[in-house]
């Protein structure tokens, strides 16, 4: 029997879903379905907004509002459901290609705006539904299928691109640490303003293939055992540091979100009539 939360947030008919077994994103997902419903969030009043790609797949699946649009363009169209309805809680599910690569500009101009949108990057770190693609957080020096001899690219650092970008929520935890996860979400819908969580991904299929990383318990199990809490990475050293996953709040900083200075300006041109 599926489960209460299964059964409250999920489309049954869609069930079971279409990611390879031991892909991350399912419980990625999950995780944004248990931030929705541990905040009590009124599903008529909840929209989800994917583009194209693996992860934007969850859109369809899950019984809320939903929007899926097209690459790259899930935070514009989440943009315009924000601006037409201000009172709706619009939470954008992306991947690393989809938000950092052909939406890039859309990512940084709403971290700039700082409009009250949840982002919530499922990062594994290749494109998987287009053929194992390097993406712009494939890490230098790993394979592709369009690097066959090894990415020479640097990396994104996707919660340090935010808030350079003016995101006032930004934040990274992982497929394994769901419950802290699920936290970060949480508190990423709380802040008034443009939030962004990072869900570090496994994609044994692709990414894990073609860079050898085993199967996908072993790629769990190297996730749990090199992920590094924030607080404990400030006492490491560079070195220390390398090829580890850092976890943690990075930005909690409210300011003045775009919806609310733009109804300054409604209601101040309405009473100059």
């Amino acid at each position: 029997m599926p489960s209460q939360l299964v059964n409250d947030t999920f489309r049954l008919e869609h069930l079971p879903h279409i990611w390879c077994p031991g892909c991350g994103h399912g419980i990625l997902m999950r995780d944004v379905a248990q931030a929705i419903e541990n905040l009590g969030l009124d599903k008529d009043k909840v929209c989800i907004v994917s583009g194209i790609g693996c992860s934007s797949r969850a859109a369809g699946y899950m019984d809320f509002n939903t929007l899926h649009t097209t690459h790259g363009r899930a935070i514009a169209f989440a943009t315009g459901i924000k601006m037409a309805k201000p009172e709706m809680t619009v939470i954008v599910i992306t991947g690393d290609g989809d938000a950092t690569a052909i939406g890039g500009n859309h990512l940084i101009h709403a971290c700039r705006r700082n409009i009250d949108l949840t982002v919530v990057v499922f990062n594994n770190n290749i494109y998987g539904m287009t053929g194992g693609q390097y993406s712009p957080t494939t890490p230098t020096n790993e394979y592709g299928t369009t690097a066959p001899y090894g990415n020479i690219d640097n990396d994104f650092d996707i919660p340090a691109l935010a808030i350079a970008a003016g995101a006032t929520y930004a934040a990274r935890g992982t497929a394994y640490h769901a419950s802290q996860t699920i936290k970060m979400i949480e508190d990423g819908i709380r802040n008034p303003g443009f939030s962004l969580i990072e869900g570090v991904s496994v994609c044994p299929t692709y990414y894990g293939r073609k860079n050898k990383k085993g199967n996908a318990v072993k790629m769990m199990t190297w996730q749990k055992e090199n992920t590094v809490d924030l607080k404990r990475a400030a006492g490491m050293d560079e070195e220390d540091l390398a090829g580890k996953i850092v976890m943690g709040v990075f930005k909690n900083a409210p300011r003045e979100e775009y919806t609310a200075k733009y109804q300054k300006i409604i209601d101040r041109l309405g009473g100059m009539k």
